[in-house]
């Protein structure tokens, strides 16, 4: 989706994740500014139709693609690409998955902090995206996450977030965190945050976006971070 002009202001991307599974809050997600990047859960019921209407609402749109946690008592989901699968096996679920949504710039990972340390199935995930001229998304559940190096050596284009915003499931840690968001963006030029669809958060995010401009910050689809992180690294 197409970037308000930053003019030299600091810029926000904020990506809302989890999408699709949770009609009613999710509903209530797609009603926030279409700056807001929403991601959406591969396995979601009717979850063409309801990445279209938030497309059509002018938000820029991800998949939240499952994959293996570090704890195997935790369901990711159905289609979850896990540690050992043969890279035939991951391309094959994780096209599979991509055939769920029209309009997609990229995706990110739901779970993960096992799966994207694991070097083999990060290089085959981005064999995907390079095919598809997608966006690696780093969710960064966990700090040996491989897969910002495997999608700079594959040229995917690719960002980190910086913040989640709501580990916290309570309106002033959330608050808390979107400071923090804006502190970075300050410093960097630019910040990215996740949060997710509860009544705590789009209730916090519905008072606080309307700030941003006059905080001289300026809210963007994820994909104009990443054409700046682009740019500096050339």
């Amino acid at each position: 989706m197409p970037a308000p002009p930053a003019n030299g202001h600091p810029m926000i991307a904020l990506v809302i994740d989890d999408m699709g599974v949770d009609r009613k809050r999710s509903d209530r997600a797609v009603l926030l500014p279409a700056g807001v990047t929403l991601s959406f859960m591969s396995y979601a019921a009717e979850v063409a139709d309801q990445a279209h209407k938030a497309h059509a609402r002018g938000h820029e749109l991800l998949e939240h693609v499952p994959m293996q946690p570090q704890n195997d008592a935790v369901d990711a989901g159905p289609g979850v690409l896990t540690v050992g699968m043969s890279d035939e096996r991951v391309r094959a679920q994780l096209l599979s998955d991509l055939s769920q949504i029209d309009g997609i710039v990229g995706i990110n990972n739901h779970m993960g902090s096992r799966f994207t340390e694991w070097e083999p199935g990060m290089k085959a995930v981005m064999a995907v995206l390079k095919e598809r001229g997608l966006i690696w998304f780093d969710s960064r559940t966990t700090a040996k996450t491989v897969g910002t190096a495997q999608a700079r050596e594959a040229g995917v284009p690719t960002v980190e977030r910086n913040v989640f915003i709501d580990d916290e499931d309570d309106p002033a840690a959330i608050a808390a965190e979107l400071a923090d968001a804006e502190r970075i963006a300050r410093r960097h030029g630019f910040a990215v945050a996740i949060g997710h669809p509860r009544d705590a958060t789009l209730e916090t995010l519905t008072r606080w976006l309307p700030t941003l401009e006059a905080k001289g910050l300026t809210l963007v689809p994820l994909s104009a971070v990443v054409r700046v992180t682009m740019i500096a690294e050339k």
